[in-house]
């Protein structure tokens, strides 16, 4: 019976973390890596020093991310910077002061309208 509740245990325990998984490797509807954040699916898209997140619902159609917050943490070598990120229609973007370099580490962190908040990892292409 006790190791009937430790299981039970760990499966309520593990719930959060199975809630959202890494696309991996996967590519969103635009070419960017996609990853799964706060209930939404986010796709990294970078040109020069622009960056732009564009978000899409479980079914992969585009979120009108007005209320939505967010920013994204640019690690490149030394070279740290942050970016407030504004919504705009089905996204949120930011300009950085530089180009951002392929294979920089990027943190984006986001609160949606309701209330939902998380953080995806990705790497620039």
């Amino acid at each position: 019976m006790l190791k009937l509740i430790a299981i039970a245990g760990a499966l309520l325990l593990s719930g959060p973390a199975l809630a959202q998984h890494a696309h991996g490797n996967q590519k969103g509807p635009n070419g960017g890596p996609m990853e799964d954040v706060a209930g939404v699916h986010a796709e990294l898209l970078v040109s020069g020093p622009s960056l732009t997140v564009r978000i899409f619902d479980e079914a992969g159609k585009p979120v009108d991310t007005t209320g939505f917050t967010g920013s994204a943490m640019i690690v490149a070598g030394n070279d740290r910077k942050t970016l407030q990120l504004t919504p705009s229609k089905e996204a949120l973007s930011g300009q950085a002061t530089a180009p951002i370099p392929s294979g920089a580490a990027v943190t984006f962190v986001v609160k949606t309208i309701s209330g939902k908040s998380g953080q995806a990892k990705f790497t620039t292409p």
